[in-house]
């Protein structure tokens, strides 16, 4: 048995490493690499190589003539909340922000730091995560995102990335029409804004339907709202102003007809927040914007 503190692709490939070296010198053996949770890529691994796996969480794949035990799906018993922490904390996440803006492009760690405007550490606290997940590479030009969907898809479910303070509003203007002065309202006041969710998708999906204007607020709420006039309600709202609990919403925003909106990474893990047809509009967003930059 080769025993590893994790079962994620990196620590597994390692056990691979010593396994292989030792298959020569014991050709009867049976190997097993034990951790307290393997990862599905981590079991895809073993799969490929042809060597055994368990785990303390109950899942295995024991192939050992004559025996033959799989089980799978059962969760990580021992998830480490630090390690989650890490990689979609507020300030992590800038980083992948940075990153899925375009997976392609190599950087160095200081240059990204001060990209995301974060500290040169947290950017190192990330980099070990993402390698460790097979996530990402370091080659000659500095740290590439090589896992963009998955990372993408593990930030947006996750439920840890920092959540904004919603508030409703209705307004007898029409969706296009309170967008536009939100926009012009938020100008004046020298307030940061971005449309979001579906007011952003549709700009660039537009396919995309929708009733509720939706836009990050980086200042005034509710001045912005008294100038719109608009009305709180708990129910029927057609206005939601979003109160961004970290700044880093705005980063990679841009004007569209006359307005600045999210950009689409953002967009995505909005879309995957709200009920009804997120989802779905979240998937259009993938394939034609997300899917062809990547």
């Amino acid at each position: 048995m080769e025993v590893k503190r994790s079962g994620e692709p990196r620590a597994v490939r390692e056990a691979l490493d010593r396994i292989f070296r030792l298959r020569d010198r014991m050709p009867k053996a049976g190997f097993v690499i034990v951790a307290p949770y393997v990862s599905e890529r981590g079991a895809d691994l073993c799969a490929r190589e042809s060597v055994s796996y368990a785990d303390l969480s109950g899942n295995c794949r024991l192939v050992l003539d004559p025996i033959f035990v799989r089980r799978e799906g059962l969760p990580n018993a021992f998830a480490v909340k630090r390690d989650l922490r890490s990689l979609f904390s507020p300030k992590a996440v800038r980083v992948l922000r940075v990153l899925l803006a375009d997976p392609n492009k190599p950087w160095r760690i200081q240059l990204l730091a001060g990209e995301a405007g974060v500290s040169v550490g947290e950017v190192a606290n990330v980099k070990s995560a993402l390698l460790a997940r097979e996530w990402a590479a370091v080659g000659p030009g500095g740290l590439t995102l090589i896992e963009p969907r998955t990372a993408l898809a593990e930030w947006a479910g996750s439920g840890r990335y920092a959540r904004s303070k919603a508030r409703d509003f209705y307004s007898l203007s029409s969706t296009r029409e309170l967008e536009a002065s939100l926009a012009d309202a938020c100008v004046a006041e020298g307030v940061t804004y971005a449309l979001a969710s579906f007011s952003a998708a549709a700009r660039m999906a537009p396919q995309v339907r929708y009733q509720r204007a939706t836009a990050y607020v980086g200042g005034d709420l509710d001045g912005v709202a008294r100038s719109l006039g608009l009305k709180e309600v708990p129910t029927g709202a057609n206005v939601r102003l979003l109160l961004p609990a970290d700044e880093g919403v705005f980063y990679g925003s841009q004007e569209v007809d006359g307005v600045r909106i999210v950009s689409a990474v953002q967009c995505y893990v909005d879309l995957l927040a709200e009920s009804g047809r997120g989802a779905e509009a979240a998937e259009a967003l993938l394939k034609e914007v997300l899917s062809p930059r990547w």
